[in-house]
C-alpha cells in the first residue's frame, strides 16, 4: 500500500486471511496506532474496525507489552529479507506491477527456500501449521467508517450530508456512528449500544425521520429563530412559524437559512421578498433566496460619499503648522496653544 490507515490495517488483515485460506485463533501485534489506540498492559484499546474484524474471524489480538521484545514475533525478519533481496535496485512503472512481481516472487523463490534458522522448506512448514487455521466466515466482513455526532435539536444526527433520526439518544448529547455501505448505525457514545439503524440515503440532503418522531414543541433555538425572523418583518416571521407549524423542529434548518440572508443583504429587502414570495405562493427557501437576488440587482448601489476637506470638525492647516511651532519652543507654548 502507499499508505496506511486504521481500515487499510484492517482490510490486510482480511486479505491476508483469505490468501492463507484459514484465519489464525492468536494475533501478536506491536502499539502501532492502526492497530492499538491506547496501549494498556491489561485492557488495551483496539482500532474499533480492526476489533470487529477479528472479532468476525473468531481471532484474539493481543499487543505486545511496551520494551519487552522477547514477547514479539520475528516478523520483522521477514521485511528485511524481502527489502534486501527483492526489492533492492529495482523500480516499477505501479504499485500494481510491484505488488505483482513480490507475489511471483514469493510463489517461485521465497516459499521454495531453505529458511535459514530453521532448516526447511518455509512452504512446508506452512503446510504442516495450515491445519491450525480456523475456517473462514462465509461472507466477508462489512468495513465501515466510524463518526462522532452530535445530536441536533430536531433528535436527529447530521451524517454525509443527510439526516437520520437518533432516538433514544438524548438532544445535545454525543453518539457514535457507524457508516456501511449501504446501512448507518447510531450507537451509544460510552457503551457501544445499538441504538438505531436505517438504511442509508442516496439521496444527499435527506432526513430519515418517522412522522410520529418529529417534535413540533417549540425549544430555546425556536425562540431565537422566531426572534431574529421578527427582527427582519413580519412576513418573514409568518413565513418560519408556518414552516414550524408544518415540519416542528425539523423546518429549524430552513429558518436558519431564511434568517441568514439578512446578513449578506438588508433586511428590508428580505422582507420584501418575503412578502411576494407569499403573494406568489412559492413559500420555499430557494424561492426566496431567488427574489432576494433578483431585487438586489434590480436596486441600484448608493452614491458613493466624498471626502470633504471642510467641516466644523476638521481644523484647519494653518493650526496644525501653530502647534508644531509651539512644541518646537517649549512646553509651556504648547500648553498655551491647547488651551
Amino acid at each position: 500500500m502507499w499508505k496506511s490507515s486504521q481500515q487499510t490495517w484492517a482490510e490486510l488483515h482480511e486479505q491476508a486471511f483469505r490468501y492463507f485460506g484459514g484465519a489464525v485463533r492468536y494475533v501478536v501485534l506491536d502499539n502501532l496506532k492502526e492497530g492499538v489506540i491506547k496501549p494498556d498492559l491489561y485492557e488495551p484499546e483496539l482500532n474499533a474496525v480492526y476489533a470487529d474484524l477479528l472479532a468476525h474471524y473468531h481471532s484474539v489480538a493481543d499487543p505486545a507489552r511496551v520494551r519487552d521484545p522477547n514477547r514479539k514475533g520475528s516478523v520483522e525478519n521477514a521485511i528485511q529479507h524481502t527489502q534486501a533481496t527483492a526489492l533492492k535496485g529495482r523500480r516499477f512503472d505501479s504499485l500494481q506491477a510491484q505488488n505483482d512481481f513480490l507475489e511471483h516472487w514469493e510463489s517461485n523463490w521465497a516459499a521454495k527456500r531453505i529458511h535459514g534458522r530453521e532448516k526447511r522448506q518455509v512452504q512446508a512448514m506452512f503446510e504442516q501449521e495450515r491445519a491450525s487455521l480456523t475456517p473462514l466466515p462465509l461472507s466477508s466482513f462489512a468495513f465501515f467508517q466510524e463518526l462522532v455526532r452530535t445530536v441536533c435539536d430536531d433528535t436527529t444526527v447530521r451524517v454525509d450530508s443527510s439526516n437520520y433520526a437518533a432516538r433514544p439518544a438524548a438532544i445535545g448529547s454525543k453518539v457514535t456512528v457507524r457508516l456501511y455501505a449501504h446501512l448507518v448505525e447510531i450507537r451509544d457514545r460510552h457503551s457501544g449500544a445499538l441504538l438505531r439503524t436505517h438504511a442509508r440515503s442516496e439521496r444527499r440532503g435527506a432526513t430519515v425521520l418517522p412522522d410520529e418522531e418529529r417534535p413540533f414543541n417549540s425549544s430555546r433555538q425556536t425562540e431565537l429563530l422566531w426572534k431574529l425572523a421578527r427582527e427582519i418583518g413580519p412576513s418573514c416571521l409568518a413565513i418560519c412559524q408556518q414552516w414550524f407549524a408544518r415540519e416542528g423542529r425539523l423546518g429549524q434548518r430552513r429558518m436558519w437559512g431564511l434568517v441568514g440572508l439578512a446578513r449578506k443583504h438588508p433586511a428590508a429587502l428580505v422582507e420584501q421578498a418575503c412578502s411576494q414570495a407569499v403573494l406568489e405562493q412559492r413559500v420555499t427557501l430557494k424561492a426566496i433566496a431567488l427574489l432576494v437576488r433578483e431585487l438586489a440587482q434590480c436596486t441600484p448601489d448608493p452614491p458613493a460619499r466624498l471626502l470633504t476637506q471642510q467641516d466644523d470638525l476638521i481644523r484647519d492647516a494653518a493650526d496644525y503648522a501653530d502647534f508644531f511651532a509651539a512644541a518646537a519652543s517649549g512646553v509651556s507654548a504648547t500648553r498655551e496653544w491647547l488651551q
